[in-house]
């Protein structure tokens, strides 16, 4: 009698029913790959064989429940450590002395400065050094640096500027104090070692036909020639021909507790003189004050950068991802973390982008893959082919039954 087919039947759309059950309770997961219900058929099997073409199978058995690693949608959250995987690959996070791999890109920053999601475990990725170099090596778990950025004390000032040609030469001694001695004058803003500011000004003397004597002082101090070749010179077309770089010497204060004497070289590369008003129009220098992070961005590619409050940025390490042979054979751990399988193969490391794997997209979430609409027609295939397989043992009890009653 065929019971066994028909309760095998029930057994498959059952279990059928569970997973479409996981998949819509899962819906609104973030990160949550569906999954699908792969069945085989059951024969059965005779010592001294079958003929072919009549045998009959015992019914059928859920030959795997498949994981669909298929793209989820991607929805912005304005959290700056929500990340999304657009294309192949996994975070690999670290936690209960294992590591793991995730879609779930839902991370915060623990009282210890780790990037953790909801479970604990930490992202990991390569670590940055001081200098905001990324280290390709091992990942490690990443962890914000808090700790105020160095002040950065300046040594390289570029400035390009025009002086005026039609300027007449002043014909007196030089003062600072008498805008009379001087024709043309303009300040930047210098560092220490300590990253305290100061005002550099510079005063512009003619005293030729293309030429011009440079002045310099800091903090209204004593104002004095620039060493080395204090002139500047330009050619009838206006263009600098001598004097576009001078190396400064500047005395700072020892009420500053900075490095003194700091050297500082200016850079008129660039610098004209023609029948205009004066005007800066480049002015760059390499200092700046010691700064407080303020917030964090993340590139596609991983790269993960601090923003300062003196307005400079440094790298703070990289995300990484992973990959495998067969995503199909990794081990759900649940939590929407899978663990790495004999089946799965090992896993392949490197930075969002690079080889097959997707580039990361920051302050999103990737949605899960389930389609609530698809899954609710499963399920009404599902419920139906559990009908079916119960009216087959309904049909063979009535054929049973017959044959009991037989006199």
């Amino acid at each position: 009698m065929a019971f066994q087919q028909g309760l095998s039947g029930l057994n498959a759309a059952s279990k059928a029913l569970d997973v479409i059950s996981n998949n819509v309770a899962n819906g609104s997961n973030v990160g949550f790959k569906g999954g699908s219900t792969l069945f085989t058929d059951v024969y059965a099997a005779a010592l001294n064989g079958s003929a072919a073409g009549v045998q009959i199978g015992i019914g059928t058995a859920v030959g795997a429940v498949a994981q669909q690693f298929s793209q989820g949608n991607i929805t912005p959250t304005g959290n700056p450590l929500d990340i999304a995987i657009n294309g192949q690959g996994f975070f690999r996070v670290s936690g209960q002395g294992a590591i793991a791999y995730t879609r779930n890109g839902q991370f915060d920053v623990d009282k210890n400065g780790y990037i953790v999601n909801s479970s604990g475990y930490r992202l990991t990725g390569y670590a940055a050094d001081n200098q905001g170099n990324i280290l390709p090596s091992s990942p490690t778990d990443l962890q914000i640096d808090t700790s105020d950025l160095q002040p950065q004390p300046s040594s390289a000032i570029a400035i390009g500027l025009n002086l005026d040609s039609r300027a007449v030469a002043p014909g007196v001694a030089f003062s600072a104090t008498n805008p009379a001695s001087y024709n043309a004058s303009t300040s930047v803003t210098v560092f220490d070692s300590l990253g305290n500011d100061h005002i550099l000004t510079m005063y512009f003397q003619k005293t030729g036909g293309g030429t011009w004597d440079l002045y310099t002082q800091l903090d209204g101090g004593a104002a004095t020639l620039a060493t080395g070749s204090p002139s500047m010179t330009f050619d009838g077309a206006g263009t600098l021909t001598a004097g576009a770089s001078h190396t400064l010497s500047l005395t700072i204060p020892a009420t500053f507790g900075a490095n003194s004497p700091q050297a500082v070289t200016l850079d008129f590369a660039g610098s004209s003189q023609y029948g205009s008003a004066f005007g800066v129009n480049r002015q760059v220098q390499d200092g700046y004050a010691s700064g407080r992070l303020s917030g964090i961005t993340i590139a596609d590619d991983g790269t993960m950068q601090g923003r300062y409050s003196n307005g400079q940025s440094r790298n703070l390490g990289q995300v990484v991802l992973a990959n495998f042979a067969s995503s199909g054979g990794l081990l759900s751990l649940g939590s929407n973390l899978w663990g790495e399988s004999p089946d799965s193969g090992q896993p392949l490391i490197g930075a969002p982008g690079s080889g097959s794997l997707g580039q990361l997209s920051a302050g999103s979430v990737e949605e899960s893959n389930v389609d609530l609409t698809a899954e609710l027609v499963n399920m009404i295939t599902q419920q139906r082919a559990y009908q079916a397989n119960a009216q087959s043992i309904r049909t063979q009890d009535q054929i049973l039954q017959t044959l009991v009653n037989l006199r």
